[in-house]
């Protein structure tokens, strides 16, 4: 990491919990025990411009109340556990509420049945977000409304926020583990390394077998033996991604949705949270230069925390400090009477 660039925004010492400093316990640990949910959950199916239904999870409605809406990572949905935590936590401030899965990312969903481009997301794929963003300023009466994106989800939401800027309909946003250049998080998890290699294959089992069921209908268009050996995040864009979506190749795609090219459009106040020992996000990648040069962004850059990890405290008795540091962030923008 260039020497100038980390001293723009220097890494914060990070109390990790007890037995979980390694950066790989930090990613683990949370997805496989985190276990605090909301204590009722709505599940509605909302239809997207294109058609798609999609899985929106609500929280009980609060008059009056402002809301947040939250956006899983890479082959999440609205039940992954930091999504519930948060939901829970939003719950506890009494707040409103949502979540919000990613296509074909829905419990049982198939993504066949229709055109490929209707069926799959991606790491820049903002098409959903202002019919959703729309329908919760409705729903919850035109209250002050934030918006929580984790890893994918946090890149779609940093481009959207890029895209639209000042026009962003958001009284704040966070973003947590951005992958800011999608090249080098691919690059990371496609290395060498006993856990490049678990990541890699618990992302790639669920994506290649979606993107065959899809091949099954439409051989001419994907090559479903290619999709069935590939074993790399490079060869999974290049050979689904990209022609899907109309990129070039998987660097095009890279390229136009890496979140990095589009933070200085970025006009809405919104809280970056991310670490150094990212093992997916390498802390290389994090565009210190560009996050300083913007006013809107804020960044609490951690010397360790894992990837969506953040988690202090004692391992019996966690912390996950997104929770706090969002809420924190949030409530002066969405509820400064509180």
């Amino acid at each position: 990491m260039p020497g100038a660039e980390a001293a723009l925004l220097p890494a914060e010492p990070f109390p990790a919990a007890r037995l979980l400093g390694n950066p790989h316990a930090q990613t683990i640990w949370p997805a496989l025990v985190r276990r605090r949910r909301p204590r009722r959950l709505t599940v509605e199916g909302w239809v997207m411009a294109d058609g798609h239904r999609a899985r929106v999870d609500l929280l009980p409605q609060q008059p009056g109340a402002p809301g947040a809406l939250i956006l899983h990572g890479l082959e999440g949905s609205s039940r992954a556990g930091y999504v519930r935590g948060l939901l829970a936590a939003v719950e506890a401030r009494g707040w409103n509420g949502a979540a919000f899965t990613f296509r074909s990312c829905a419990p049982g969903e198939r993504p066949g049945g229709g055109e490929p481009r209707a069926r799959f997301y991606h790491s820049g794929d903002t098409r959903d977000l202002p019919v959703l963003i729309e329908r919760l300023s409705a729903r919850w009466a035109g209250a002050p409304l934030g918006a929580v994106g984790f890893s994918l989800g946090a890149n779609v939401l940093l481009k959207w926020l890029g895209e639209v800027g000042p026009e962003a309909p958001l009284a704040g946003a966070v973003a947590v583990s951005p992958p800011f250049d999608l090249g080098a998080a691919a690059a990371a998890v496609d290395g060498p390394g006993l856990f490049a290699g678990l990541y890699r294959r618990r992302f790639l089992r669920t994506l290649r077998r979606k993107a065959l069921a899809v091949a099954a209908e439409h051989p001419a268009r994907f090559d479903a033996a290619a999709i069935r050996a590939c074993r790399t995040f490079r060869g999974y864009d290049d050979l689904v991604t990209a022609p899907v979506f109309g990129f070039a190749d998987a660097d095009d795609y890279w390229a136009r949705c890496s979140a990095a090219a589009y933070l200085a459009r970025i006009r809405r106040p919104t809280l970056l949270i991310c670490s150094d020992d990212d093992p997916i996000v390498p802390g290389a990648s994090i565009p210190r230069a560009a996050i300083a040069a913007n006013p809107a962004l804020s960044a609490r850059i951690f010397a360790r925390g894992g990837h969506v990890g953040f988690v202090t405290g004692a391992p019996w008795r966690p912390r996950y400090l997104v929770d706090e540091l969002t809420l924190a962030f949030l409530q002066p923008r969405l509820h400064p009477d509180e």
